[in-house]
């Protein structure tokens, strides 16, 4: 640019005034939602979640739904979700001879599993619905917070969350996506009975069933949690003998660099308990047998101030979406866990356009995971598919989500694998198949004090 025309004072102004910016945007560069884009919310063009209502030109995802028109009959609390679109057929298979042909579409940690297991594993890919909505009070407070809601410098917290599950529906940086991820709807309370698996080499396994309670604060009288609280969860592990009984207790933090999650665990064989700092970051899974990170439930959790995020943008990827076959209450455990990977004829993949963030771990911070790249959802905000590299730069770690539309409480929600691509292990999340009935108790009544060090303590005596 030119700038012997300028007067030299004014250049003086324009370079401090850049400068200025510069600095406000390195501490906070993150722009709220214009009352434009607030008022588009629900339209013609944008879901109220901040996704593209409209299909693809290709036709190939369909322009978002709200909800299910006529969810299917059945008894739900006995025999769980029907599947609404059971009489649908496979258009096709990816498999290990043909994935190039869908390279665009794939991520590659799904491309290395159709390599690693070629004989076996395969993406059956089926028609792409979009149902996944929410109760309208919570839209209404997605509406009202989205003008209003903010990051801390650096990114590692919220400001003005007002209870919103979707702070960012417009983002425009990788951190805003991942908050998404991490606040949004899961039912607001519920208890859910599910099990934990994991699977060894040569396709043995034991389950380990858990029952969490979760609740967020923003289900709870105004004023009875600290205002930094995000949610309480507690997990109780319900089987096998050998850890019956065993409860962790979590009060996770908005901003978790001004207060680090609290965490405590109930030991039944020692009948005490402890703090668990080490429940966050790359600490150990619970029960897990090693094959998955603190940070790798449930997607990511967690604060995100050992890594440096980039937004890549949005993409048309194949995920795991609608598969209610997968939770049908007929299966086993043994029906569904391979060698190796989930039985994939139980599995179901449809088009959707995603979300794609990237993580690098910041030079100093302490991880073992040295890259990430998650693929999230753009309906749900939710990590449908997630790449993990270890310190060298290798692929490792392959995580994908097989979400499903909870129709009765209009909560997307689902289970999840991660496949260790060295090993061959792998572990599931989120199967509740052989639970008795259905495994979800949404509106959960839950007092504040139920989430303390002393109730954890009486929970594990009972």
């Amino acid at each position: 640019m030119r700038h012997s025309n300028i007067p030299t004072s004014a250049r003086r102004a324009l370079v401090g005034a850049i400068a200025a910016l510069a600095l406000a945007c390195t501490n906070n560069l993150w722009a709220r939602a214009t009352a434009e884009q607030v008022a588009s919310l629900g339209g013609e063009i944008y879901t109220p979640v901040g996704a593209e209502r409209a299909g693809n030109a290709a036709g190939t995802i369909p322009p978002w739904q709200d909800g299910l028109a006529n969810p299917p009959d059945g008894d739900i609390e006995k025999n769980g979700l029907s599947d609404p679109f059971a009489d649908e057929e496979e258009l096709f298979r990816i498999t290990a001879a043909n994935f190039e042909e869908h390279r665009e579409n794939l991520s590659d940690g799904q491309i290395a599993l159709l390599q690693r297991y070629p004989d076996t594993y395969y993406l059956p890919v089926y028609p792409s619905h979009r149902i996944s909505t929410y109760p309208q009070s919570v839209l209404d407070r997605v509406r009202e917070s989205a003008s209003e809601a903010d990051m801390v410098p650096g990114g590692n917290g919220l400001l003005n969350l007002n209870g919103s599950t979707v702070p960012f529906p417009f983002p425009t940086e990788a951190l805003e996506v991942v908050w998404n991820h991490i606040t949004r709807y899961r039912g607001g309370s519920v208890e859910r009975t599910y099990a934990q698996i994991p699977v060894q080499t040569n396709g043995a396994f034991a389950p380990i069933v858990f029952r969490d309670r979760l609740v967020f604060a923003s289900s709870l009288e105004p004023g009875s949690v600290d205002e930094n609280r995000l949610f309480l969860y507690m997990q109780q592990i319900m089987a096998p003998a050998r850890l019956e009984g065993d409860i962790l207790l979590v009060h996770e933090n908005i901003d978790q660099k001004q207060e680090p999650r609290n965490a405590w665990v109930f030991n039944a064989g020692q009948r005490r308990v402890r703090r668990a700092p080490n429940v966050a970051y790359d600490g150990p899974g619970r029960a897990s047998e090693g094959l998955r990170t603190a940070d790798d439930l449930d997607g990511y959790n967690g604060a995100p101030d050992r890594y440096d995020w980039k937004l890549l943008g949005k993409r048309e990827m194949y995920i795991g979406s609608n598969a209610y076959k997968l939770y049908d209450k007929s299966l086993t455990y043994k029906d569904i866990l391979l060698p190796g990977h989930i039985n994939p004829e139980y599995t179901r993949y449809e088009l959707h356009r995603v979300w794609v963030v990237e993580a690098t771990l910041k030079p100093g911070a302490r991880h073992v995971y040295g890259r990430r790249v998650f693929y999230v959802d753009e309906d749900t905000w939710a990590i449908s598919l997630k790449d993990q590299y270890d310190g060298r730069g290798e692929l490792w770690r392959v995580g994908q989500g097989h979400g499903i539309y909870h129709y009765d409480a209009k909560v997307p929600w689902g289970s999840e694998a991660l496949n260790d691509l060295i090993s061959g292990r792998y572990l599931v999340t989120g199967l509740d198949n052989e639970v008795r009935g259905h495994g979800y108790v949404w509106g959960l009544d839950a007092n504040p004090s139920d989430f303390t060090p002393s109730a954890l303590r009486r929970s594990g005596r009972r």
